[in-house]
C-alpha cells in the first residue's frame, strides 16, 4: 500500500512554487498568452482550481463528482474549455485565492483518507496517492506553460520523479487512445534526474529502451515540447513510437506542442 505523504508534500512545494510566480502579477499580465492555444495566464490556473475542485468532489462527495462527470459527457470536446474560461474571467485576486482555498481544501483531504480509499475519476478510480501524482503532474505542466508565457525559466527539482513514473506508466494508455496495441513487453526508461541520480523503470535487459534527460522526458510526456528540441533517445521501434505519442494525462490524444522556430 501506497504512503500519499511524500507526494503531497511535494504537490503542495509544486503548487506553493508556481503561486510564487503569479501571486506578483499585474492585471494585465494574467492574460498574457500562454503555449496553449486560447489560454492565457488566468485560464492556466484557473483550469488548476477547477479540477482541484473536481478532485475534492471525488474524495468527499462522489455523487456529487458523478453529477460533474454528466456535464463532462455531455459536452466531451469543451467541458475542460468552459470549465476554465469560466474561472478565468475572475479578477485575479479572486482568482487566485479561489485556486489556493481549494488546493487547500484537497490537500486536508487527501491526507486525511483511509488507508487503501480508491476514490471516483474520469477513468480509472484512484488511490490518494496517485490522485496526488496526477495533481502535481498537471499543476507543473500548466506551471510550465505559465512560465513560458511569462520567460521564466524554472530551475527543476527532482519532485519531477512522480511526473516521470506517471508517464511511464501510462505507456500503454498512449498506446490505446491512439488505437494502438501496446507492445507486449516492458521498456527499459533510464532518466538522469536534476539532483544528477539515474531513475530506472523496467528491466534492466530489455531490447527496447528509452535514455535521457528526465526533465525532457517529463516535458515530452505532459507535451510541453516537441520531441525534436529533447535530450531523449530511444532504442527499439517501439520505443521510437512511443516517443511520439506519449502522454501522461487522461483524455484523448492531445495535439501537443510544435517544433521550436515552426510555425504554430
Amino acid at each position: 500500500m501506497s504512503d500519499p505523504t511524500s507526494v503531497i508534500d511535494d504537490l503542495r512545494e509544486e503548487s506553493e512554487e508556481l503561486d510564487r510566480l503569479v501571486a506578483g502579477l499585474s492585471p494585465l499580465r494574467w492574460s498574457i498568452a500562454t503555449p496553449a492555444p486560447g489560454w492565457t495566464v488566468a485560464h492556466q490556473i484557473a483550469h488548476l482550481a477547477w479540477t482541484d475542485r473536481s478532485a475534492l468532489l471525488a474524495v468527499t462527495d462522489a455523487d456529487g463528482f458523478h453529477a460533474l462527470v454528466e456535464k463532462a459527457l455531455a459536452a466531451p470536446g469543451s467541458f475542460v474549455d468552459e470549465g476554465a474560461e469560466e474561472g478565468a474571467g475572475a479578477p485575479p485576486g479572486e482568482l487566485l485565492a479561489r485556486w489556493r482555498a481549494g488546493r487547500t481544501a484537497l490537500e486536508d483531504a487527501l491526507r486525511a483518507a483511509p488507508p487503501g480509499a480508491r476514490f471516483p475519476w474520469y477513468g480509472p478510480p484512484m488511490s490518494a496517492a496517485s490522485m496526488a501524482t496526477a495533481r502535481l503532474m498537471e499543476t507543473w505542466a500548466h506551471g510550465q506553460d505559465v512560465a513560458d508565457a511569462l520567460g521564466v525559466v524554472r530551475p527543476p527539482t527532482d519532485r519531477l520523479r512522480h511526473v516521470a513514473w506517471l508517464g511511464v506508466r501510462t505507456r500503454d494508455f498512449a498506446f490505446g487512445v491512439h488505437g494502438l496495441t501496446p507492445p507486449a513487453d516492458p521498456f527499459r526508461v533510464e532518466l538522469r534526474a536534476p539532483s544528477g541520480d539515474l531513475w530506472t523503470y523496467g528491466p534492466e535487459d530489455a531490447p527496447q529502451r528509452v535514455t535521457g534527460s528526465a526533465l525532457d522526458f517529463c516535458l515530452l510526456v505532459t507535451q510541453r515540447a516537441h520531441r525534436t528540441g529533447l535530450a531523449l533517445r530511444a532504442d527499439g521501434p517501439d520505443a521510437d513510437r512511443w516517443l511520439g505519442i506519449a502522454q501522461a494525462f487522461a483524455g484523448p490524444p492531445g495535439s501537443g506542442r510544435p517544433p521550436k522556430g515552426s510555425a504554430s
